[in-house]
């Protein structure tokens, strides 16, 4: 209790709160957006919170990751375009909603069950805090490899039918974070002579190139929009206590965005899948779904928002990032020396309570601004792409020069911006290579001081911890082939049953 009142108090700042407001308005203006998203917004504000204490920066770039899901669902409910990429499941029964007649209904559901997941996941997460101060220490170099490898397994099988591609990107981000100079012995790697390659691939300029500059391209070259939506009459208060009608719907989904956000490389999808699925099988009238179903839109909605403070677990207990958003995170604790893992559990937990208590905070300060400003965020839905686009390079840039005033880093995110173009029009996955920079960093430093405890492969997993790891790894990689291989087997048969078909015809 005596950390949990600590934690209030550090929050209690005009910095801090002034940051947070900005940060949680700001999010739900830019995830209703279509085409942004959170993961432009902050790599572009990544630069700006460098120069911040650190929890100035991470409770603005909280409130952005976190309140952008409800700003997301507008657009995903009015004009069946989702904000935000994880509000793309909210259009399956939100907009069907809104064409029955019923959008203040689907909008009031839609926030109250993101008010309701988000809470719900962060007092799980305080209540657990204690118990996670205490298996953190149990964590040496060989387990922080180990899950930081577990990581990098399940962000690639997680791209089910892209598995091949994802782990070709995210090695592609290992190789990216071994270019320059290496931490242990202090020597060039494939800089190739060229001296602006001696410090590596900062990792904010690849980020703001692959996210920031890629989108930014993609709005400019697309045929020019600007949507209309009609204006929302009613109260929105009264629409969003509809949510309680559905309370083991919203609980359940509240579990799975805890359960599978704590999970590095998991994320949002896996967890809003999940809670529809069992909505739908569960559900009275499962029919309605995709067709304007409340259990749907509330299964959807109380997932993703659940997912952003259980992702911090493995950031801050770890040090080891989910995905993107927590991985441009990590950033901002390293440059204020600030180092996520065993030691900030054991020695900073006011510090961690402090966070989890901003992103309580952060929920109530979006609910209240959604109360008023749903027809006013229309007119933000209305902005057209190019100027977007536009505005989106322009800012783009000026964060990339202002990192080291170099218009070399400009030239290298601009050729980012290019790669992560061609992934987007390949439909190709861009997290991978990010995950691959920060982890592959990780990995390589936690290896290189273990092997000096190491003899034999087997004394790799002689703690409990790491054997179970171990284990995970080698289970997620025969469970994936084993599936493969069944899906072979299953098209065989349809092939050879075609084929005799074919020639039954011709005879």
């Amino acid at each position: 209790m005596d950390m949990l009142l600590s934690g209030a108090q550090m929050l209690m700042r005009l910095d801090v709160m002034v940051a947070l407001l900005i940060g949680s308005i700001g999010g739900v203006v830019i995830g209703a957006i279509p085409g942004v998203g959170p993961a432009v917004a902050i790599a572009i504000l990544l630069p700006a919170t460098f120069a911040m204490p650190p929890l100035v920066g991470l409770t603005m770039l909280l409130g952005i990751y976190g309140s952008s899901m409800f700003g997301g669902s507008l657009p995903a409910i009015l004009i069946n375009t989702p904000g935000t990429a994880v509000n793309a499941l909210t259009t399956y029964d939100g907009h069907p909603m809104t064409k029955k007649g019923e959008a203040l209904r689907a909008l009031g559901l839609a926030y109250g069950a993101s008010f309701f997941g988000g809470i719900a996941s962060i007092i799980a997460l305080i209540l657990l805090s204690p118990v996670l101060a205490k298996i953190a220490p149990m964590f040496g170099s060989r387990e922080i490899f180990l899950a930081a490898l577990l990581g990098i397994v399940l962000v690639i099988l997680a791209h089910r039918g892209q598995t091949f591609a994802a782990g070709m990107l995210a090695a592609f981000g290992i190789f990216l974070q071994t270019v320059g100079l290496e931490p242990v012995k202090y020597t060039m790697r494939f800089t190739f002579g060229f001296d602006f390659l001696n410090s590596g691939f900062d990792l904010i300029v690849v980020v703001l190139g692959l996210f920031a500059l890629s989108q930014a391209f993609l709005l400019l070259i697309e045929p020019e929009s600007a949507p209309h939506a009609q204006r929302i009459e009613g109260s929105m208060g009264r629409a969003m206590m509809g949510v309680l009608r559905h309370k083991r719907v919203a609980g359940f989904a509240a579990s799975c965005g805890v359960m599978m956000g704590m999970i590095p490389g998991v994320g949002e999808f896996t967890a809003q899948f999940l809670s529809y699925t069992y909505a739908q099988k569960t559900s009275k009238t499962p029919e309605e779904f995709g067709k304007g179903s409340p259990e749907g839109l509330i299964a959807s909605e109380a997932a993703n928002n659940a997912v952003p403070a259980a992702a911090m677990i493995p950031l801050l207990a770890l040090g080891i990032p989910g995905e993107a958003l927590t991985a441009m995170m990590l950033s901002v604790f390293y440059v204020h020396n600030v180092i996520p893992g065993p030691q900030l559990f054991q020695n900073k937990l006011d510090f961690v309570y402090a966070l989890y208590i901003a992103m309580i905070l952060l929920n109530i300060i979006v609910v209240l601004f959604m109360l008023v400003s749903s027809n006013w965020l229309l007119k933000i839905i209305q902005i057209p792409t190019r100027f977007l686009g536009m505005m989106i390079l322009v800012l783009s840039f000026v964060g990339v020069y202002s990192l080291r005033n170099s218009i070399v880093d400009c030239a290298i995110a601009a050729a980012f911006g290019v790669l992560g173009l061609i992934l987007k029009r390949q439909n190709l996955p861009i997290v991978p290579i990010v995950l691959g920079m920060v982890l592959g960093g990780i990995m390589e430093t936690k290896l290189r001081s273990s092997m000096a405890r190491v003899h034999v492969p087997i004394d790799f997993f002689d703690r409990p911890i790491a054997a179970i790891l171990g284990l995970a790894i080698c289970g997620l990689l025969i469970a994936h082939f084993a599936s493969l291989y069944r899906e072979r087997q299953n098209r065989e048969p349809e092939g050879a049953h075609d084929h005799d078909m074919h020639d039954s015809f011709t005879r």
